[in-house]
Parts: C-alpha cells; structure tokens; sequence
C-alpha cells in the first residue's frame, strides 16, 4: 500500500516540481521569453510575407506563361504571313518571268509583219502588259504591307504586357530579397536569445551549485509554499526560530503554528550537488551513480533530521517533522533508486514532502485558523447579541415612561378643553352678541380620543 501511496506521489511531485523550476527560474528567464515571443512573431509575419511574395511570384509566373504562349502564337501567325508574303511574292516574280517570256515570243512573232502598224501595235500591248505587271505588283506589296502591320499590332501589346512582367518580376525579386533580409535577421536575434537564455540557465545551474545558494534558494521557495498555502508570515508561520539542545542551537527554517497552539516543524533540505551532475553527465552508467549517490544524500538528510528530535525541544508539536525538498523532481529521482526512504523516514518520524505534499499540509492548518477565527467571531456575535439585548431593555423602558407621560398629558389636555368649552368659551361668545368682538369666530376646540400604545408585558 505504501508503494502505491508513493508512486501516486511521485506522480504528483513530478507536477509540483516543474512549478517550482518554473517559478525559480522565472525572473531570469523572462526578459529572454518575451525577446523569443516577440521574434517569433516577427518570423511569423515575415515567413506570412514570404508566402504570400511566393504565391503572387508562382501568379506572376503563369501570366508569363501564359504570355510566352500567347507570343509564341503570334510568332507562329507571324511566320505564316511571312511564308504566304515570301510565296506571293514568288508567284509575282513567276508573273514577271512569264510576261517578259510572253513579251520575247511576241516580240519574235511580230519581227516578220512590216510596216508602222506593227509597231504600233506592239507598243500599245508592251504598254498595256507593263500597266497590268504594275497593278499586280502593287497589290501584291500592299498585301504584304497590311499583313505586316497587322502581325505588328498583334505582337505590340504582349511586348509591353512582357516589358511591364518583367519590371514586376524585379520589383517582387526586391521584396523577397528584403523580406527573406528581414527574416535572416529575426532568426539571429531568436538564435542570440536562445544562446543567451542557455547562457542564464548555465549561471543559474553554477549558482545552484553552491551549498550557500542553494539553501537559500530552499528557504526562499519554503516561504512561497507558505504564502501559496494562505500561511500568512506574521500570523500562521514563524521563519529561523533558534532553540538551545543537546547538540548546541538548533534552528528549523520553519515553525507553523496550528490552532490550539499546535505546532509543525518543517527543515528545508536542497539535496542538488549530486542531482545536477546526474543531468550533466554524458554517460548512462554515470548518470545511474550520481542518482545513487543523490538517494543517498537525501536519506543522509533525513536520517540527520531524525537525530535533531525537534519535538523535544517544542513540546507543542506532534512527535514528527518535515523534511522539505524543493521540487517534486528531486524526491521521484530518489525514490527510484531507494523506494523505501518515504517508509523509513516515517519509521523515523521524518514525513518527506515536496511543494504539493506540503501545500496540502499548510491549506489543512490554514483551515483550521479559519475555523478558530470563526469560532471566535461567533463567541463575540454571542456577547455583541447579549449586551444588544440588554440596551434594548433599557430603551424599552423608557419607550414605555415616555407612553405614560404621554397618556397622562392627554388626560390633562382633555380636561383643560372640556373646562374651557363649559367655563371660559360661552361667556367670550357673548362678547360677539354684544358687537363688542371683531369678526373672527372663536374656534371650538375637540378632546383628543387617541391614546399612546401600551407596551407589552416582558415575557
């Protein structure tokens, strides 16, 4: 049973123990962690960028494909107009060959006719067949010309479509250049504060290794616990009380005080020397031995911790006494390599804890402080309720003094209107008879019927 309780234990120690590295480690690392935030953001928003350049790049890309195909068509187009101008041409100059043939055998077949006529005649057709050589020359050259400024206007906008791609390319080459500059700087900046953090964490291993440094850090994340716990220092904890023993002067890190004026003694052990060379060693074998040697130092504490017999010299507190080890991580290591120091440090009256066993611990004596607290608020709502009761008694009296008087001036009143209406009253109206008064009316004056409340008779 006692190995379960403590694998559940180990299990929860190994939770507490990365909150109280955290918390040790927080103020040393916290500039370092805000630098990683912020260039992490910085590479985030810089690869975004970068992405988003290589996409509009990989668009760029097929709108100069898709351009060059384009090009290529009118190429091909352009290549074909020039095939038919080249074999329109061609057929001209056969046009040509033919006629000038056709001129020569005309020419041999009128040198046998005489005469002016003959001449005459073979001018006119010379002339006519020169005017239908230059006709067909013509349009042919204005064939081929409309072609050609055709195939020119065809091919002019994909050159500055390619022209305009191009500049676009060398800018997008420009912003990737500076984005991926950019982006080369936040991955230095994270790389220095990922050397620099290891940095902070190297000193802060060095410094755990001084027994002075560590002792205070195991008072230090002591009073953390405490004040996690509700353990308020002026109220519920007393930090480095000294008592006199039978070794010399004894001094607990901690005295908890407990309702009923009970008390807990806890003594903060920070067993690291022989954990951190465990960490740092390269070599399983090694690492194997310094866990050993790290069972050892701890058993070592609470088998010191046992001879001191703190109960002795604090007769209020319970015949045990913690052994504090500041992080979860540093008992787990132990207990693999001595899974009995939990049982034998109880035998010894020692109760090994770690920040979550004795969180737990201090939440049960702040508990009880609270019900102290309300027990005595209730004592004082008793005595308050009391003396409440008492000053009402009083006021009650006097209430019912202050209802006779009252009745008694009613009394009195009454009868001083029913003398004035019989007596004083009728003879001054007859003033008013005589026309020796003035024109106000003498009111008449009623008996008060109402009377003051009794109060009731005290049960």
């Amino acid at each position: 049973m006692i190995a379960t309780a403590a694998a559940g234990l180990v299990t929860g120690l190994i939770l507490g123990g990365l909150l109280a590295w955290l918390w040790s480690s927080a103020r040393l690392r916290a500039e370092s962690h805000a630098t990683l935030i912020e260039a992490a953001e910085r590479t985030q928003r810089a690869e975004a960028s970068a992405e988003e350049l290589r996409k509009q790049t990989e668009e760029e890309r097929a709108e100069l494909t898709r351009l060059r195909d384009q090009l290529a068509s009118a190429q091909q187009a352009r290549t074909a107009a020039d095939t038919r101008s080249e074999e329109a041409l061609k057929s001209l100059q056969e046009q040509k060959a033919l006629l000038s043939q056709a001129r020569g055998e005309m020419a041999e077949a009128f040198k046998a006719l005489s005469g002016e006529a003959l001449k005459t005649n073979n001018e006119a057709f010379l002339s006519l067949a020169r005017t239908s050589f230059e006709r067909l020359h013509a349009e042919a050259k204005g064939d081929l010309s409309q072609r050609q400024q055709a195939i020119d206007e065809m091919v002019k906008p994909l050159q500055e479509a390619l022209l305009r791609y191009e500049s676009q390319i060398h800018l997008l080459e420009q912003s990737r250049q500076s984005a991926y500059g950019g982006l080369d700087q936040h991955l230095k900046s994270l790389a220095d504060s990922h050397q620099k953090l290891q940095q902070e964490t190297g000193n802060l291993v060095k410094a755990l290794r001084a027994p002075t440094v560590r002792g205070r850090w195991g008072e230090i994340t002591l009073k953390r616990v405490a004040e996690l716990a509700g353990m308020v220092e002026h109220c519920d904890f007393t930090e480095q009380v000294s008592v006199e023993g039978d070794d010399g002067r004894l001094r607990p890190d901690m005295v908890v005080h407990l309702p009923g004026d009970r008390q807990i003694i806890v003594d903060a052990k920070a067993v690291l020397s022989a954990y951190l060379e465990a960490h740092a060693a390269q070599d399983e074998t090694q690492r194997l031995a310094f866990l050993r040697q790290h069972a050892a130092q701890v058993r070592s504490r609470m088998e010191d911790l046992s001879a001191k017999a703190y109960w002795s010299q604090f007769p209020q507190t319970p015949k045990y006494v913690v052994l504090f080890l500041p992080g979860e991580q540093y008992l787990g290591a132990a207990l693999e390599q001595d899974p009995k120091l939990i049982e034998d440090g109880l035998s010894r009256s020692v109760l090994i804890a770690t920040p979550t066993t004795l969180i737990a611990l201090l939440h049960a004596g702040a508990y009880g402080w609270r019900q102290e607290q309300l027990s005595e608020h209730a004592q004082q709502a008793g005595r308050l309720g009391k003396d409440l009761y008492d000053r009402m008694a009083v006021l009650t009296e006097h209430l019912d003094d202050i209802g006779q008087s009252l009745a008694k001036s009613v009394q009195a009143y009454n009868k001083a209107v029913g003398s004035i209406e019989t007596r004083v009253l009728p003879a001054a109206r007859k003033f008013k008879e005589l026309g020796i008064a003035s024109d106000k009316d003498l009111p008449r004056l009623e008996p008060i019927d109402s009377v003051p409340r009794s109060a009731p008779p005290s049960e």
